[in-house]
């Protein structure tokens, strides 16, 4: 383990992540609202504890290793969503715990969502714009950024890249370097995010809210600056150019750049998980729709439609917008959104969950199954498409479900522990560990009421949703650590 070169990448990373520190500072002095000073200090402090961190182990340059990669990928998210919390604590408005401050740069980092905060639109703009860029940051994953810069300094990144990236095939590369990938999907995200703030500009938020929730919407992260969601603005239309962004950000992201490249939208089509994913999402429309129509929840069609669109799409991909208080649906809808917040969105999307493709390996792997204790002498190969799947995937898509079983088990008794109820135990074990944001019972409109240590056990569920569970699993296995 090359362990003075991975503390010298990470003071180089924390260093880079300090000038996310400046805009905030920018917004400040542009609205003058007085929140530009924590914002300093915290750039000042990044920049020294980064190189602080760096100077000493300057020279070490080491070929990384796989195991280095998940070493730096789990320090890397820890160390920035420490970091991240310094403007929460020096911030005088809003005045932050160290629990609290933690939980909200995580979940802003994680794209999880959960807040600690009420009364978010009397907030600093300052403070409003940080919380939403952190989420855009974490979005596509600030490692993937760093694989693209980091060559420049010296630091190859395709061990970082195998260790962070999402799906069960971590391997297949766009581009030949591992930076150009890095670049182009980027170059993909910065383009949906544009247009996604011009949409909603245009569709009658200020440009401050437009690129706000531009960045949450695209990373399907879910904070907004007002305390009602997108519901504050009351607009359909902005509704619906939400739903459809978090449609595009919840698709893999490869796909994009392959339907671009080709110049095809039948790129789409060919995909299974593709596929997969638009029937769910279809699904849940049509039975929130027919269950609030149903329940005469809203007085006409349009709105039960409008509301059942929204609700269905953003909990289901794991963003956690709301129109409505979903909450007070009737009980079923509530609890089925969650459950479908364990499918996410697509892998190699921005998305949480278990991913779409995981679940239809699942899914074939148990007709499969079924099929065999009828033919015990058959031979059944699963297919994706037209492609089969190697045995040795299947076996990793089961082992990841059931990891990712035993930490939602473990999170949630724990947090059964501290005194919470076992609706919101349970709710908010699932909002963190899917990087879904909003739950039911105690934390059904912000987290800010539970205790500390319950903060601190959700802080690591979203890190463990955020890294999909094996890159932080695996470091507590002992052959990790053998040489």
């Amino acid at each position: 383990m090359q362990y003075r070169s991975i503390i010298r990448i990470l003071g180089l990373l924390i260093a880079i992540f300090s000038i996310s520190m400046v805009p905030p500072a920018f917004v400040a002095y542009g609205y003058k609202d007085g929140a530009g000073v924590p914002f300093i200090l915290s750039f000042v402090l990044c920049l020294v504890i980064g190189f602080l961190i760096w100077y000493p182990n300057r020279r070490f340059k080491a070929e990384l290793k796989v195991r280095d990669g998940f070493l730096i990928v789990v320090l890397f998210w820890i160390a920035l969503g420490a970091v991240g919390a310094i403007p929460f604590m020096l911030a005088s408005n809003p005045h932050l715990s160290l629990a609290s401050a933690m939980f909200e740069a995580f979940s802003g980092l994680t794209t999880t969502g959960a807040t600690v905060l009420t009364g978010i639109e009397f907030l600093p703009k300052a403070i409003l714009y940080y919380r939403q860029q952190l989420q855009w940051l974490g979005g596509m994953g600030i490692i993937v950024l760093a694989v693209a810069i980091l060559p420049m300094l010296g630091v190859g990144g395709m061990q970082l890249y195998r260790a962070e990236t999402p799906g069960p095939v971590k391997d297949n590369k766009m581009t030949p370097r591992i930076a150009d990938t890095a670049k182009h999907l980027w170059y993909i995200y910065l383009a949906l995010t544009l247009a996604c703030a011009l949409a909603f500009y245009l569709a009658g938020m200020s440009w401050f809210d437009a690129i706000c929730h531009a960045f949450s919407t695209v990373a399907i992260g879910g904070f907004s600056t007002y305390d009602a969601s997108i519901g504050h603005f009351q607009s359909p239309i902005i509704n619906a150019i939400c739903v459809i962004f978090l449609l595009l950000s919840a698709i893999n992201f490869p796909l994009h750049f392959a339907a671009i490249r080709g110049k095809s939208v039948s790129t789409y089509f060919r995909d299974p998980e593709f596929k997969a994913f638009l029937f769910i999402q279809f699904a849940l429309i049509f039975v929130c729709f027919a269950v609030l129509l149903h329940t005469n929840v809203y007085s006409n069609s349009a709105d039960a439609l409008n509301h059942a669109a929204f609700q269905a799409v953003s909990i289901s991909t794991t963003a956690g917008f709301a129109t409505d208080g979903f909450a007070a649906w009737p009980l079923f809808l509530p609890i089925l959104l969650i459950f479908s917040s364990f499918i996410g969105g697509c892998a190699g999307s921005t998305g949480g969950g278990l991913k779409v493709v995981r679940v239809v390996l699942l899914f074939l792997q148990g007709t499969r199954e079924l099929n065999r204790l009828i033919h015990p002498r058959a031979v059944y190969s699963i297919k994706l498409g037209r492609r089969a799947v190697a045995d040795r995937i299947v076996e990793a898509v089961w082992g990841f479900f059931a990891a990712y079983a035993l930490v939602f088990v473990v999170i949630m008794l724990l947090l059964l522990l501290t005194g919470l109820d076992n609706i919101t135990a349970f709710t908010a074990t699932a909002a963190c560990l899917n990087n879904l944001g909003p739950g039911l019972g105690e934390v059904a409109a912000n987290f800010g009421s539970i205790p500390d240590v319950s903060k601190w056990i959700l802080i690591i569920a979203m890190v463990f949703g955020r890294l999909e569970v094996f890159t932080l699993l695996v470091l507590f296995t002992p052959a990790f650590w053998k040489d």
